[in-house]
């Protein structure tokens, strides 16, 4: 079958859910039988979104192949239940370098290599591939930012070029926002009239209009939008604030907007499945009778005077649907870390739960350091990711092993004590500041002690990618590891080490005996990563049932 294209653009602001609409739509097409596969174009010129400060643009996401994505490719694999990869995602960074070194090469055969159709050429390019390397008889794209700035102009270009070539193939979608001001109490459709005239003058004419506001459109508006934005009235669709994103596939579903994207592309409309998402919605708006709080410890909280949850979105969401699954509701809390150094522990007194999650450098190290030995010496549950983990065996080592000079090489590079050190070849790395992609990155086969909390998590909820052999490929994220030099002196101490790789023999989870304390589980992994809305990963299962007992 001939590949069809979803284009999904946004106006006006920034932040609108263009994310969240591509992947309900590829949700809804894809329990509708088609195989969907989505694709974010970004507007930066970063080879990826490693570099990036998570205050500037979010937490970066992992994908099992080792690219760090932006976070609608969680979004993505959330939605659709399947995992997304370096092909699903392109940064003008890449197409920009992918064109200068054929240039280089002499690939072009001595054409003056111009934005249009070189630059153009190889994004179509990369979407045409994306379909290929899925399978896909549908690509969703989503298009970064807004119409109208210069940095994507390319994108839709691009866009524009691949619906002149075909007819019946090429559908465009463009999410705005309806503000409505509070001194004239009405939505204001101007806005996304400029949008649409933006998208105009660069010769296309959207065919679906996702209208993104507090409440639905009216039929004054709906006839304004046709009016003046050339779109048909039934193909203005309400997208209004929900409780749950996960509730924005239900709601265009019962607008038909699936169907009526079908019908455009001359597809034929096969029976919608929605029941196991429907089930998992349900979950959500349960009135729950067990009500936790957990503490989450880190430094990218907030920029200027605002707080964002964009810095820790893969955790908050995997917190969301492991107790969901358990029927819990969870309040988290933010606790600088910065703060915990001064020696101020209220924050923590009232904590069911302790989390320190993935961080980088000194800044705050020592507050989070305090915060694990609040955990542990008030057996309050602990999940350490990453960066926690590393600092669980600073915190050990100094105050069970009595090594008072114990810490990382990333803070310290000059204690005495390293029982968290480089990972083998990555000295070379950090002397030659080549921080991009070098880390120990992706998916990484681990196997499981037998016995530990850990191993019966994964048992618990059939967690296990190899069951018989208690393994369980999770993805990675890090420069540093476990000192494999101190094992012996942790393990003489009480520390398990409940987790290696299996190829490295690298430490990936330690935690303490249940008969020390209730849950104490540290992995050098990001099982957040791996996290969905309907399959919660096993450890974010096992740790919010830890909480909750301990409420």
């Amino acid at each position: 079958m001939l590949t069809k294209f979803i284009f999904v653009s946004g106006g006006v602001i920034s932040g609108l859910g263009k994310g969240n609409t591509t992947a309900a739509i590829a949700l809804l097409l894809q329990n509708r039988g088609y195989k969907v596969t989505p694709v974010k174009c970004e507007n930066y010129l970063n080879i990826d979104a490693g570099l990036i400060n998570p205050i500037e643009h979010g937490d970066p996401y992992l994908l099992d192949d080792g690219t760090e994505a932006d976070m609608d490719m969680g979004t993505y694999e959330k939605f659709l239940g399947k995992d997304m990869h370096r092909y699903n995602f392109i940064t003008m960074g890449q197409i920009y370098k992918t064109v200068i070194d054929k240039e280089r090469n002499f690939g072009y055969n001595g054409e003056d290599v111009e934005a249009i159709p070189h630059v153009t050429d190889e994004i179509i390019k990369r979407i045409k591939e994306a379909g290929v390397k899925d399978q896909a008889e549908i690509v969703v794209i989503e298009l970064g930012g807004t119409a109208g700035e210069y940095q994507n102009m390319l994108y839709y270009e691009a866009s524009r070029i691949l619906s002149h070539d075909k007819k019946n193939t090429v559908i465009h979608v463009h999410v705005s926002y309806l503000p409505t001001p509070s001194h004239l109490g009405e939505p204001k459709t101007k806005p996304t009239q400029l949008s649409v005239r933006t998208l105009n003058s660069m010769g296309i004419q959207p065919d679906f209009i996702v209208a993104r506001a507090e409440k639905p459109v009216d039929e004054r508006r709906r006839a304004r939008f046709a009016l003046f934005c050339n779109v048909e009235p039934e193909n203005i669709i309400n997208n209004v604030d929900l409780e749950s994103p996960y509730e924005t596939p239900i709601l265009f579903a019962q607008q038909r907007f699936d169907e009526k994207i079908l019908s455009m592309l001359n597809l034929p409309v096969s029976p919608l499945h929605m029941e196991e998402w429907k089930e998992m919605i349900g979950r959500t708006k349960k009135k729950n009778n067990k009500k936790i709080t957990i503490a989450i410890v880190g430094k990218y909280f907030a920029t200027g005077e605002y707080q964002l949850r964009d810095s820790y979105a893969a955790l908050l969401d995997a917190i969301d649907h492991a107790s969901w699954e358990q029927d819990v509701k969870t309040q988290t809390t933010w606790v600088q870390s910065e703060k915990l150094e001064k020696g101020v522990v209220t924050d923590l007194e009232n904590a069911d739960g302790i989390i320190v999650p993935i961080g980088w450098g000194p800044r705050g190290v020592e507050g989070k350091i305090k915060a694990i030995e609040y955990a542990r010496m008030h057996k309050i549950p602990y999940l350490g990711l990453c960066y926690g983990m590393q600092l669980a065996v600073v915190e050990y080592a100094r105050n069970v092993l009595g090594l008072s000079d114990a810490h990382t090489t990333e803070c310290n590079s000059e204690t005495t004590h390293p029982v968290i050190y480089t990972n083998k070849g990555q000295d070379e790395n950090i002397k030659r500041r080549a921080y991009g992609g070098t880390m120990r990155l992706g998916r990484w086969d681990c196997q499981v002690v037998k016995g530990t909390i850990a191993d019966q998590s994964y048992t618990r909820f059939k967690g296990f990618d190899k069951p018989d052999e208690r393994i369980v490929g999770e993805r990675h994220r890090h420069r540093y590891e476990f000192n494999g030099a101190y094992r012996k002196q942790f393990e003489k101490k009480g520390l398990i080490i409940a987790g290696k790789s299996i190829v490295e023999n690298l430490v990936e989870i330690i935690e303490l005996p249940k008969n020390v304390h209730p849950f104490f589980v540290g992995t050098q992994f990001h099982p957040e990563y791996r996290s969905l809305p309907l399959k919660p990963h096993p450890l974010f299962l096992s740790y919010i049932r830890a909480c909750a007992k301990h409420a």
